[in-house]
């Protein structure tokens, strides 16, 4: 009898930025896809509800915080993981920041904020388990990108250099981890409902200008980011890597 491809039975994954919004959701759809999963939050405690709500699937959960726009709460929350569980099989890279100004205003703190928490911890969480999981020569690394992987958007310069970074380092791991037995593949949201988004759902005029180019005629709900990870942290999505996944509702297709 064959094995169902998507089942993440036996597989740990860590999830950042899982206390709410897009990282709660993909942490709960690869729990209820068989995985135990690890919660990791920017504060001490923030990721406890998320870890609440997985234990009530029968999966085993794990609250850990690091705040990753310093190298030391990336250290701290990488330290924190395995001193919980064994190995991490899945890593996604779900945490991110967007701080909104026109570019000739933009502060230099904001730049390298959201530089050092979209991109550096990114590549830093990536080397650090992706090294562990290139020993054992299987594992999966999902980071998050977003249509700003693909275009410029407007007063989030960092945002979107930050982005299109995460896609290239997306591509370049997979590119060397590959022979390894490693995926490193991508997801790219569309306008989602979330904390993130919330300046452009307040603004009238340009939630109007965006929800009127998505075909599927809505915003994104968090639950729907969960099945794009899951192909991609299972046994199904072997064979794809370096591959960046928009779930956008036909945005890019416009």
């Amino acid at each position: 009898m064959k094995t169902n491809p998507f089942s993440l039975e036996g597989k740990t994954a860590l999830v950042t930025g899982a206390s709410r919004g897009l990282g709660r959701a993909i942490a709960i759809a690869l729990a209820e896809a068989g995985a135990d999963v690890v919660c990791a939050g920017s504060r001490s405690g923030s990721a406890d509800e998320t870890a609440a709500l997985i234990g009530k699937t029968g999966r085993k959960s794990w609250s850990v915080s690091g705040d990753l726009s310093t190298s030391e709460g990336v250290a701290t929350l990488t330290k924190d993981t395995l001193a919980q569980v064994d190995q991490i099989d899945i890593l996604v890279n779900n945490a991110g920041i967007i701080e909104r100004y026109p570019a000739v205003e933009y502060p230099e703190d904001a730049w390298n904020n959201v530089l050092q928490t979209n991109l550096n911890a990114v590549f830093h969480l990536c080397r650090e388990f992706g090294s562990k999981m290139v020993a054992r020569k299987e594992g999966k690394i999902i980071n998050i990108a977003s249509l700003l992987s693909f275009s410029g958007g407007i007063t989030v310069p960092s945002y979107a250099a930050s982005k299109h970074a995460v896609a290239g380092l997306t591509k370049a791991l997979a590119n060397e981890w590959a022979s390894s037995n490693i995926q490193v593949n991508a997801v790219a949201p569309g306008y989602f409902k979330t904390d993130n988004t919330q300046a452009l759902q307040d603004n009238e005029k340009r939630y109007a200008e965006i929800s009127s180019r998505i075909p599927a005629a809505r915003w994104g709900d968090p639950e729907d980011l969960g099945g794009a990870v899951v192909f991609l942290a299972s046994r199904a999505a072997d064979y794809v890597n370096g591959h960046i996944l928009t779930v956008d509702g036909g945005w890019m297709a416009r």
